[in-house]
């Protein structure tokens, strides 16, 4: 049982990094930006659920964690389907537990940035 949730919080990394890296980096730009306007202008619900999946980072979340079992059929607690279950809740928890650490510790990062910068420029003006 400890090697699971061991597993568990291993597991939950890959899932927020591509989580992530899809809904909020640079590098998938362009391809969010066309599934926020299709996620706002489609004509079709569900369209426009299909296209907002891919510009909210717990939402994709799901999604990703869903690939990641049928890959590693982890299984927690129980050796059946509940396992499946307990397992995907589990991962999505934790892996959006990582994500909302790792934006409080940009915001925190941004914000000494913006202060070292506003500094440098009043010694300049000294």
């Amino acid at each position: 049982m400890e090697n699971h949730i061991y597993y568990l919080f291993i597991l939950a990394l890959p899932v927020a990094c591509i989580a992530w890296t899809v809904t909020k980096e640079e590098v998938f730009r362009e391809a969010r930006e066309f599934c926020v306007d299709r996620s706002k202008n489609e004509g079709r619900l569900v369209k426009r659920k299909f296209f907002y999946v891919f510009t909210c980072e717990y939402c994709f979340s799901h999604y990703v964690t869903l690939l990641l079992l049928f890959i590693t059929n982890f299984k927690l607690i129980y050796t059946d389907w509940r396992g499946y279950i307990i397992s995907f809740f589990a991962i999505v928890w934790i892996a959006n537990i990582y994500m909302s650490l790792y934006n409080i510790i940009r915001i925190d990062l941004k914000k000494e940035k913006i202060r070292v910068a506003k500094e440098e420029s009043e010694l300049k003006e000294q």
